[in-house]
């Protein structure tokens, strides 16, 4: 192209946008008319239909975008003035799929419906009820829609309702209904990141009790109402959430609960993935986990965190050679979670000799950590002892200075987005409480530490 072919002047003069025939016009408009230069340069046009067919592309509305430049046929033209005509097919609108599906130890069978551009806007509402191993039975209903032009920011509700089996840990059955409200700014691999800012009001029941169930599970059997808000901030640059040879993945969330309800409490966690390449065909895989949960107020009207809220830990996602929540405070059989945790794991993964294509890797591991829990005084939401500081500090001390640690090796198949591990490995060092797995170990899961 001749270069002073771009300056010279130009200007468009009118947008048409072929095959849209379910999306609103005020919509395409408030993509369209912020990108419209004025005045305008040859090169300002190409860059403008760029920045047009990108959003529209965007909008996940359509399957193929293609843009063509013509001469305005106004009979007031002038020399210069175009049309953008962008040819566009619409994805189809209703999508119905049926899957088995596996991951973080659990198995189940679903059913997903989704409906796209439900009102012309770029909206989206998707059902999805599934049954499983864990959760046996579970609903979740999803409406969203972009809240912003530019496309960065969109509004979320929905509903969910499951009913858990965790007696393979504790003793108990839990029944979760509750709703969802959430406004999602900015995508993970951006360089600041994704924002996710949300409330959530839940009703849990705890019950079903096993003849075995502990008296804590007893005590704490029942109903509990959580009204919250949270704030979730992601940030991913690895080049592959499995295989990275380079980046970091970092989430940080926060949630403040006792707007309503008999849950009052704030919970932190943050969330460390690091990968790099040693040597080509040898990654190295870091992670690391922690988190604390402290009830609020001081009134004597606050209880201790409900086991539906406190953290729990062991297992092959995340404490491999552990058995699925086995550590930390137990009563009896029975898990009953923590207030204060923190997990890291290392990883060396190498290819198969003479098999570097195959999706079949070879790794090493560590992995460490520990749950602890604050001693609450009976009826209310403060510590024992004369303040909480000294007890804060014990408990750290106890989580850093006796943790469980476990070693081993291992096969990956890697199915993205879906990982499979089979290991081999021992704990080096456990508590007595702890559910300890010596031998062969399988996980399965999305996210590995």
């Amino acid at each position: 192209m001749d270069p002073t072919l771009l300056d010279q002047q130009a200007r468009i003069t009118a947008v048409r946008i072929d095959g849209a025939n379910n999306t609103r016009r005020s919509f395409l408009a408030s993509l369209v008319y912020p990108h419209l230069p004025q005045p305008a340069s040859f090169e300002s046009v190409l860059h403008a239909t760029r920045h047009i067919g990108h959003y529209l592309a965007q909008t996940d509305i359509f399957q193929t975008v293609h843009a063509r430049l013509e001469p305005s046929v106004d009979p007031a033209a002038r020399p210069g003035d175009v049309n953008v005509i962008f040819t566009t097919k619409e994805r189809p609108r209703f999508f119905l799929k049926t899957s088995t599906e596996v991951g973080n130890s659990e198995g189940n069978a679903s059913a997903t419906c989704r409906l796209r551009n439900v009102f012309g806007g770029g909206e989206t509402f998707e059902a999805n009820v599934s049954l499983g191993t864990k959760t046996r039975r579970s609903f979740h209903a999803t409406f969203s829609a972009p809240i912003t032009r530019t496309l960065d920011t969109h509004g979320e509700l929905s509903v969910f309702a499951l009913d858990r089996d965790n007696t393979s840990y504790m003793s108990a059955t839990e029944i979760l209904r509750g709703a969802r409200a959430v406004i999602r700014h900015g995508a993970v691999g951006a360089r600041a990141g994704q924002h996710e800012f949300g409330y959530e009001a839940a009703l849990r029941h705890i019950g079903g009790l096993k003849p075995t169930a502990s008296l804590s599970v007893r005590t704490a059997a029942g109903t509990s109402v959580k009204s919250s808000l949270f704030h979730t901030w992601t940030r991913d640059t690895r080049d592959h959430a499995i295989l990275g040879t380079r980046g970091v993945r970092t989430q940080l969330r926060h949630e403040l609960a006792g707007l309503g309800g008999g849950a009052t409490f704030y919970k932190a966690e943050a969330t460390l993935h690091a990968s790099r390449a040693l040597h080509p065909g040898l990654l190295l895989s870091l992670g690391a986990r922690a988190g604390v949960l402290h009830p609020l107020g001081s009134d004597g009207t606050t209880s201790a965190p409900t086991l539906s809220d406190r953290y729990q830990l062991g297992g092959p996602t995340n404490l491999r050679m552990f058995r699925a929540n086995s550590l930390g405070p137990h009563d009896g059989v029975d898990s009953l979670g923590g207030d204060l945790f923190w997990a890291t794991g290392a990883s060396l993964m190498t290819h198969l000799p003479r098999k570097p294509h195959w999706p079949v890797k070879v790794h090493a591991f560590l992995n460490a950590g520990q749950l602890e829990s604050f001693r609450w005084r009976a009826g209310t939401g403060t510590s024992t002892g004369t303040d909480a500081g000294p007890t804060l500090r014990s408990t750290v001390a106890a989580a850093l200075t006796q943790p469980s640690v476990s070693a081993g090796v291992g096969l990956i198949y890697i199915f993205d987005p879906v990982r499979v591990e089979l290991n081999f490995g021992v704990p080096l060092a456990a508590r007595a409480s702890d559910g300890t797995r010596k031998g062969v170990q399988v996980g399965i899961g999305l996210e590995f530490l």
